[in-house]
């Protein structure tokens, strides 16, 4: 990936997909080259908090919605340090961004971090083609990176897949480092970070919660060491298939019954630490505003999601476990994909969404006070 120029121009830019298909556009952001799974998200705004999320490490994200960079960049909603998108596809960038937050341009913030991106496209159609056809790899060429499409697309087909990707370790914390509790401190939580946003802690902070996020090369004898009232195993990149370092730390907390909570890639180490297998999905499920139901209360929420694979449980019945037993809890309305377990001998559970709603609606909130109760309850 290279940078040359401000980013939305008459630069002719390419988005090739690896069955063959070509679209032609504008550059969008820094000049060059990049590779990547490519995904579509279905929000209409939050596009900041998409870019910064680690979750879409090694992503080109491709926005359903056509106008993007309204509201330009600020220095407040960024979810981690850096853009973690491998590329970016918008149909009608903002010309001149508005809001009264705004310090500089979506362009010239893509340009500033090396982010190659595409404008001008018909973002419906290539939506639609990767509904049917299904998420898969993709090059953003512009620029002097810009050669015959027989070349871009044999370069394509080199890049590798999603599925087998180990990438957690590559977007989490190197060190240790806490988040105080906001008010009186209550509980205090070691967090796994997989690819953890920033936004989470924060939430159990809202709630007197001291949280030490540690790297993902955490043992269990680090997260013990920290004397937590509970355990968060975060979002995250990769296929959960190759997470054997997680799934064994999150064994090793079942098996010590401590208050556990996992969100999205945790909810899929939960269900391959409870012997669950985990798949690829289709296309996944990315934006804010996926319909899920919580079975336990029959509540429907409007959650914010980003994951390509799912955990395979039953949805008919409880299963006997290592660790007791467990039942889906959540479940996605669009395709009846597991959304959330639980175990009903000790307090663990997980969802596949972020209740942390950065950017998204607020519906699953109440997830970070389920937590506290189940830390207030193991305490009495």
């Amino acid at each position: 990936m290279t940078t040359s120029t401000r980013g939305a121009d008459k630069t002719p830019a390419v988005l090739v997909l690896e069955d063959g298909r070509i679209f032609r556009g504008r550059a969008y952001g820094a000049h060059g080259e990049t590779f990547g799974e490519a995904v579509f998200s279905t929000g209409m705004t939050g596009y900041q908090e998409t870019l910064t999320d680690p979750s879409y490490h090694r992503q080109v994200v491709v926005m359903t919605a056509p106008h993007v960079g309204n509201t330009g960049v600020n220095d407040e909603d960024p979810e981690s340090s850096r853009i973690w998108v491998s590329g970016y596809v918008v149909r009608d960038p903002a010309r001149v961004p508005s809001n009264w937050r705004s310090r500089r341009s979506l362009d010239e913030e893509l340009v500033h971090q090396g982010v190659v991106g595409i404008c001008g496209v018909d973002t419906r159609a290539l939506t639609r083609h990767l509904r049917e056809r299904g998420a898969m790899r993709v090059g953003i060429f512009s620029g002097n990176a810009v050669a015959d499409d027989g070349t871009l697309l044999a370069k394509v087909r080199q890049a590798p897949e999603m599925k087998g990707a180990n990438l957690s370790a590559e977007v989490a914390t190197k060190e240790t480092y806490v988040v105080p509790a906001i008010g009186e401190k209550k509980f205090t939580v070691a967090a796994v970070d997989l690819g953890i946003k920033g936004m989470t802690p924060h939430r159990m902070a809202e709630r007197g919660i001291e949280v030490h996020v540690l790297p993902a090369t955490a043992t269990v004898e680090d997260v013990y060491a920290v004397n937590p009232d509970g355990v968060f195993f975060s979002n995250g990149p990769g296929d959960p298939a190759t997470a054997e370092h997680a799934v064994s730390v999150m064994q090793g907390v079942l098996a010590r019954k401590t208050p556990l909570f996992g969100i999205c890639f945790g909810n899929q180490i939960l269900g391959r630490a409870l012997g669950f297998g985990t798949y690829k999905l289709k296309y996944g499920h990315r934006g804010i505003n996926q319909p899920v139901q919580d079975r336990t209360t029959g509540k429907v929420e409007i959650t914010a999601h980003n994951h390509g694979f799912a955990v395979d449980a039953p949805l008919d019945k409880v299963s006997e476990t290592a660790y007791g037993r467990a039942e889906v809890s959540h479940v996605c309305l669009n395709d009846n994909v597991v959304e959330g377990l639980q175990l009903l001998d000790q307090p663990a559970f997980s969802v596949q969404y972020h209740p942390e709603a950065a950017a998204g609606p607020h519906d699953a909130a109440y997830l970070f006070d389920r937590f506290t109760a189940l830390m207030e309850a193991d305490r009495a």
